[in-house]
Order: C-alpha cells, then sequence, then structure tokens
C-alpha cells in the first residue's frame, strides 16, 4: 500500500508542473533626456522602485518688484499612483505613447486637484491646499489611477512626499537637476517646464520606505518673469513624473 502521505506529495508535484511559471519581475528603466543630453545620476544599484505616481499641481514663486527675478518657494500637488500602468508591465502597462503623455494629458484635460485661493487663478488655500477626499484620477483613453498621496514644502521650506495610501514617505532635498528637453510641454502659461530633478533622502529620519524621487517627464510650471507677473506670489500649474526608490 502506498503511504497517504507520498500520494499527497506526488499530487502537489503535478500541480506544480503543471502551474504556468511567474512573470519575469518588471524591468523599470527611468526615462532618459535624450538628444545627446546627460541624464540624471541614477538610483543606486540596490535601491528599487517601490512607485511611480504622476503629479498634478502648482509651483510657487515670489517677486519682490517687476525688475527681480523670481525665487522658487515651493510646490503642492496631488499624486495619483500609475505604477501598473508602466508599458513593461504584464496585462496592466499601457501603450509607451499614452505612458509619455500622461503628464501632458493630465496638465490640459483635468482641473487642478486643489482648494483654490480666493482671487487668485492658480494659487491654492495655504491653510487647506488639498480638497479631502481627493478622487482618483481618469483620464480618456487610460484607466483609473488610484489616489496615491501629496505634495508639498514644510515650514522649513523642506520638499515631502507623503504616499498615505502605500505607507512611504520622504523627506528629500535635491542632489541632481537636469533641464527639461527642448520638447517639454511648456504649459497653460507657456513659460516652459520644469527641471527634471533627483532628491535624496535628507536623513533627518522623517522618510520611511524611501531612499531617492526622481522627477522626471515634466509638463509646464517654470515661473513667469516678474516684469509679467508683478511683485507678490505666483502659483504656476505643472504635471510631472515621480518615481519612488527604496
Amino acid at each position: 500500500m502506498v503511504p497517504t502521505t507520498t500520494v499527497l506529495f506526488a499530487a502537489l508535484a503535478a500541480v506544480v508542473s503543471a502551474a504556468p511559471p511567474c512573470p519575469p519581475p518588471v524591468q523599470y528603466t527611468l526615462p532618459s533626456i535624450g538628444g545627446g543630453a546627460p541624464d540624471l545620476v541614477p538610483p543606486a544599484s540596490n535601491l528599487a522602485v517601490k512607485k511611480i505616481a504622476v503629479g498634478h499641481g502648482i509651483q510657487n514663486y515670489t517677486c519682490g518688484a517687476t525688475t527681480d527675478n523670481s525665487v522658487a518657494t515651493g510646490a503642492v500637488a496631488v499624486l495619483y499612483d500609475v505604477t501598473s500602468f508602466y508599458p513593461r508591465t504584464r496585462r496592466t502597462g499601457i501603450r509607451q505613447d499614452l505612458w509619455d503623455s500622461l503628464t501632458s494629458k493630465l496638465l490640459w484635460d483635468t482641473p487642478l486637484p486643489l482648494n483654490k485661493l480666493p482671487g487668485s487663478e492658480y494659487g491654492a488655500d495655504p491653510n487647506k491646499p488639498f480638497p479631502s477626499p481627493v478622487a482618483d484620477l481618469k483620464l480618456r483613453g487610460v484607466p483609473a489611477a488610484k489616489f496615491l498621496g501629496y505634495h508639498f514644502f514644510d515650514s522649513n521650506s523642506i520638499p515631502l512626499f507623503d504616499l498615505s495610501s502605500a505607507g512611504l514617505r520622504a523627506a528629500v532635498g535635491k542632489v541632481d537637476s537636469k533641464t527639461a528637453p527642448g520638447n517639454a510641454d511648456k504649459g497653460i502659461l507657456t513659460t516652459g517646464a520644469v527641471a527634471w530633478l533627483k532628491l535624496d533622502d535628507n536623513g533627518e529620519g522623517v522618510s520611511q520606505g524611501v531612499t531617492s524621487v526622481f522627477r522626471v517627464i515634466t509638463a509646464g510650471g517654470s515661473a513667469q518673469s516678474c516684469s509679467v507677473a508683478g511683485a507678490g506670489v505666483q502659483s504656476v500649474p505643472y504635471a510631472a513624473f515621480y518615481w519612488f526608490y527604496g
């Protein structure tokens, strides 16, 4: 008589051998600026992609006088999870051309997901910039993207990313910057696309699960000249991809 355990192991082996092989892990590749221009310093080899997001919001600037140069004073944006849309992802990946156009679609086809500052065309309420709850993102021709979190600057002008839906956080500082490609979307105010950035954990112990953040494929967000914007605060709509590594 064949022992019961032997029969069970044989049955299990048959099931395992009949099961389809697991798909290989997705090989993520950061976008390249192209045109022979140098790219951002790559992530450390021991890091892996935790999330890819598209962000939609405003870049803030201040002009002391109409003859001054504008000074960047932070940003406010809502982040949506598009990790599963990455073109090389089995079953859920979207076409490369759709992926590359997501930030432009976001900038032009959807209203700013912020609580508006009264009397300002694009400014956000500094006391409560984000609506609650934030709706998932719906763009034509693309699956709905889930709300992921927020990007903002704290009172000490430190860039923060709170990916509340994924349990990730990042407090970062800029370590590399590259001018956006010449064909980048210049934005609603036609001022140009903000730079591509590499941002690393600032070592203050605030980050959770994130070591590096890359801002790429930017659309809009560059400042107007102070002679056009006038003295005071100006807010410029923008959209960007954010890649989170940990």
